[in-house]
């Protein structure tokens, strides 16, 4: 049962997750307030991390390893299984009728239609990564104190990778590293 549950809801996933991995997020976070004993908040930024930091798609290795952590490797199988059934689909369907009408006006303002979407995507993951990452909510929830509210560490951190990485040409894998070894080092 839980297996058929792991593909249902992949399945799902990946049928409107338009956008790549980071689109995925929102429908995770969806995930882990419908089934909170296959994951916590915390373990979402956990997956993220390994998400970027492992080879292959970000959304492919959220879904092995939240299948991994609901169903061992049967269900890192299957869920994983479920997120790209629906993209080997449509891309089959997608391919056959692109061929007959891909110079027409309604496929090219289709396609126009999904950028935003996917940007929309996006931008929900990309503020609940900054709310799971800089934000202590349940500290200035206990506290009252605007100050407890923000991680200044990791605020810190978060923009002086960015400086680095927009001034420099260094593979990114390096500053993944570099951001583990700081967060051992100092016990992030």
């Amino acid at each position: 049962m839980i297996y058929l549950k792991l593909f249902f809801e992949y399945f799902k996933i990946g049928l409107f997750s338009v956008g790549g991995g980071l689109a995925t997020l929102p429908f995770i976070y969806e995930l882990q307030s419908k089934y909170p004993t296959w994951f916590t908040l915390n373990d979402i930024t956990n997956m993220i991390a390994v998400s970027e930091s492992t080879p292959g798609p970000m959304g492919v290795n959220m879904a092995t390893y939240v299948g991994n952590l609901v169903g061992g490797l049967p269900g890192g199988i299957i869920a994983t299984l479920g997120l790209v059934t629906p993209s080997i689909i449509v891309i089959e369907i997608v391919a056959h009728f692109l061929k007959k009408f891909k110079d027409s006006p309604i496929v090219e303002a289709a396609m126009t239609g999904l950028r935003p979407a996917s940007l929309a995507l996006v931008c929900v993951a990309t503020v609940s990564v900054a709310k799971a990452a800089i934000f202590r909510t349940e500290l200035y929830e206990k506290t009252g104190v605007l100050l407890d509210f923000f991680d200044f560490r990791h605020i810190i951190l978060a923009v002086i990778l960015f400086v680095m990485m927009r001034k420099t040409n260094i593979h990114p894998i390096f500053y993944i590293i570099i951001a583990a070894a700081i967060g051992i080092i100092l016990k992030f």
